[in-house]
Parts: structure tokens; C-alpha cells; sequence
């Protein structure tokens, strides 16, 4: 096995991370039960939107049990998967990787199966080229089935937003924002006047923000020769400097990520907007109703995103070499990230597909989405998806981002570091994370 300095550093300082499982269920790999069924098991993370594919693949193939396993976030995702890697067993039959690690996946692709085996190639032209393409090792190994990709547009509350005086129909929200010029620097006009009328917050915390706005750069932490490109970036300081006025200017609610007080946040008018990629429409519904809120406590999705065109996640179905049942695993993953399930998973979970047939049928489908008040989420994740490419992400990507700036950023909302203390912070946890 193939562990780099790097991800061993990496896996490490995510090790020490809680895991969360949201779904008790076996992690290791499916086995032949006493009945002759064969036992598949698939470790997702965050809202995958696939309980009901489970039942439909089950019911369509008898013989088939799917155990499933699904971890709260990303991060402990990662952490999960490259213990599991590091112990040389443990991972499901079918592993969900996101976009942000693949990159540290792609050091040790080779324990995972190469999908060419299993007729990937002839499914190459249904999903948007880079998708395909990020699969695809060095070696020319294809190792993953594209789930979904990222594209983003603005979640903001109606209500509050009335409140403040501003606009709250969504095309006219779209135009407050810049509409196809939308800009950071009207973002941020825009959150002044909102707090400068409530005294409140505009968005939930920094870091979320500033991840979206590394995404749209060319080139985020990492060149595309894959060389560190942090310290010394023009782009990157700007931008900090940018969320550093935020803050000072009241801007951020400096609420903890993936909690937002149970959920309550999103319901007592903590923050008035959210950064959103598709995946995130199923986050702020689950947390806004754990809170206590439901449809008519305001949210609503605008076709408009601050800097244009960006991506922030998706992800890929694999299948490990210490699989009992990689073909029957292969059959699943393939089943999972066909068009006419990738558009079943995002009317269950707001999640965007990554397929071009997929993306066809929901930008002709002006369904409306009950809770976004009647937003036609599909279409707007459609338009949003246009001119998106995904970034290069370096083998560290998704750890400088949760255990460089994300902490360092943290201190910044609380106002436990000044910006120039915080960018310092950042730049001395990145090159203590990739020594």
C-alpha cells in the first residue's frame, strides 16, 4: 500500500475527530447470509438521499441485502475511510468519496478496484467530461462512479429578509445580489444594509463562505501541477480580507458548523442566508425542521450566486479490493449513479446530478419544492451548473480546509484573532499539516 507523508500526517490530524454514525449498521465488508442471500454493505456520508434506491435495488434484485452505513460529514467520512485503509480492512463493500479528498485517495487508488473490469468505460459519455475525468488515476484507472457535483446558489429567508426591508421574490432577490454580475462586494453591501436594519447577522459563519469563494478560483490551495499555492497568493489574501470586513462588520453569526444550535438557527433568525450547493438544500431542510421550523418559516433558494459560476463537492462511489463481492458491488454503484436514479436522489435529497441526462431532466423540470417555498430547485441547480468545472484538489485540500482555515477562521468570528493573526494562524497549521 501506497501511504504518502502526506496522508499519513493527514490521517492523523483527522483522526482525532469524532465519528459520528447517523446509521448503525456493519462498516466491513457484505458476506453470505445462511439463506444464500449475499449481504452488500455501502458507507455514505452527510444526505446521500439513497433509502428508498436501497428498497427499489433489493426489490429488483432478489437475493440482494444492502446494510448501509452513513457518517455524519465529510471530514469523519475521510477519517473513517483512510483508518479503515491504513488497518487494511474494515471499508464497506461500496465506499462514498468526496470530491475534496480525492485527490489523498487518489495516493492509494490502487485498493481500489479499477471500474474499467466492470464496463465503466462504456458509461464514459453520460457524465460531464471533468466528472469522468477525476476518477481517473494516473495510471489511467477509472476507481469511481460519479454521484453528484456542486453547483451553488443563495439560500436566504424570505421573512427576515421583508423584515429588513429588502426584497424577498426570488428574481428580484437574484438582482439585489447582481443577478449574472453578481459580485462578493454586493454580498457584502447587501449584508451591511440587512444588519445595519436588523442588527443581526447575515450568514452563519465564515468559513462555508470563504470555501466557496476559494472554489471559484482557477486555482484554490493547490496549482494544477499539484504544488501548495497558499502563502504568497494574491487571490487568497484578498479574499480573507474580504471575510475579515464581514466580521467586523457583524456579518457572521460565528455559528458552529454542522450544529447550528440543533438546528434552531435556522429557525430564530440567527443568520438570513446560506451558501448552497445543491447538496446543502437537504442540510438546511433537515436542520431548519430538527429546529423546530418547517415550510413557513421563510426559506427560499435564488437563482444568483456572489463571483459566478462555482463547485463546491459531489462525490464518488468506489468499490475496495478487499470486497468479497466486487462485481455485485460494481452492478450497485452503477445502478446508484444511473440518470434515473441520480434524478430520483435529487428530488430525495436536493441533491445535482453529475450526469448529463440527469441535469437535462431537471433543467426542464420547473417542480416546485415545497419547503424552498415552492422554489423550483432542479431548474436553479441547472442554471447554477452552467460554466461549472471543478477545481484541482490537492491530496491535503479537504484537511488544509477543515484543519487549517476553518479553525483559524473560527478564532476570527469569535474575535479571538485579529485578521493578520488568523491568516498566520492558517498558514502555520498548513505547514504543520503538509511537512
Amino acid at each position: 500500500m501506497k501511504l504518502s507523508r502526506h496522508t499519513k500526517v493527514a490521517a492523523a490530524v483527522a483522526g482525532a475527530a469524532s465519528i459520528a454514525l447517523l446509521a448503525s449498521a456493519c462498516s466491513t465488508g457484505g458476506g453470505e447470509e445462511a439463506g444464500g442471500d449475499t449481504t452488500l454493505t455501502i458507507t455514505t456520508f452527510g444526505t446521500f438521499g439513497y433509502d428508498d434506491l436501497y428498497k427499489e435495488y433489493e426489490e429488483a434484485n432478489p437475493g440482494i441485502k444492502i446494510e448501509a452505513t452513513n457518517i455524519d460529514t465529510g471530514g469523519n467520512a475521510r477519517t473513517d475511510t483512510f483508518t479503515k485503509i491504513a488497518a487494511g480492512s474494515g471499508l464497506s463493500d461500496i465506499v462514498a468519496i468526496e470530491e475534496g479528498w480525492l485527490g489523498s485517495i487518489m495516493e492509494v487508488s490502487d485498493q481500489f478496484v479499477d471500474l474499467a473490469d466492470y464496463g465503466i468505460e462504456d458509461r464514459a459519455a453520460d457524465w460531464v467530461d471533468w466528472k469522468y475525468g477525476q476518477a481517473t488515476d494516473p495510471d489511467g484507472r477509472v476507481i469511481g462512479y460519479g454521484t453528484d457535483i456542486g453547483p451553488q446558489g443563495l439560500c436566504y429567508n424570505g421573512k427576515l429578509f421583508e423584515a429588513a426591508g429588502l426584497p424577498s421574490d426570488r428574481e428580484a432577490v437574484a438582482e439585489l445580489f447582481g443577478g449574472a454580475d453578481a459580485s462578493w462586494d454586493q454580498f457584502f453591501e447587501v449584508g451591511k444594509q440587512y444588519h445595519a436594519a436588523t442588527g443581526k447577522a447575515f450568514y452563519d459563519q465564515s468559513s462555508f463562505v470563504w470555501n466557496s469563494m476559494v472554489n471559484q478560483l482557477e486555482e484554490g490551495y493547490y496549482t494544477k501541477d499539484g504544488e501548495l499555492n497558499i502563502e504568497g497568493n494574491p487571490e487568497l489574501e484578498e479574499r480573507f480580507g474580504w471575510i475579515a470586513d464581514g466580521v467586523a462588520s457583524g456579518l457572521s453569526a460565528a455559528e458552529a458548523r454542522w450544529d447550528w444550535n440543533g438546528g434552531k438557527s435556522f429557525v430564530d433568525g440567527t443568520f438570513a442566508t446560506f451558501v448552497c450547493p445543491g447538496w446543502m438544500l437537504g442540510v438546511v431542510q433537515g436542520n431548519t425542521e430538527t429546529g423546530g421550523g418547517d415550510a413557513t418559516t421563510g426559506w427560499d433558494f435564488a437563482d444568483v450566486f456572489p463571483g459566478g459560476a462555482s463547485n463546491w463537492g459531489g462525490a464518488f462511489l468506489s468499490v475496495p479490493e478487499t470486497s468479497e463481492h466486487k462485481e455485485e458491488a460494481a452492478k450497485l454503484a452503477d445502478w446508484l449513479t444511473q440518470p434515473e436514479q441520480q434524478v430520483k436522489q435529487s428530488e430525495a435529497a436536493g441533491n445535482f446530478p453529475s450526469t448529463v441526462e440527469a441535469q437535462e431532466s431537471l433543467a426542464a423540470d420547473a417542480t416546485p419544492n415545497e419547503f424552498f417555498n415552492n422554489a423550483p430547485t432542479g431548474a436553479i441547480l441547472a442554471e447554477r451548473a452552467k460554466g461549472v468545472v471543478a477545481q484541482f484538489k490537492g491530496p491535503d485540500d479537504s484537511v488544509i480546509q477543515e484543519n487549517a482555515f476553518q479553525v483559524a477562521l473560527d478564532a476570527l468570528d469569535r474575535g479571538e484573532a485579529t485578521p493578520e493573526e488568523a491568516w498566520n494562524q492558517a498558514l502555520e497549521l498548513v505547514n504543520e499539516l503538509t511537512q
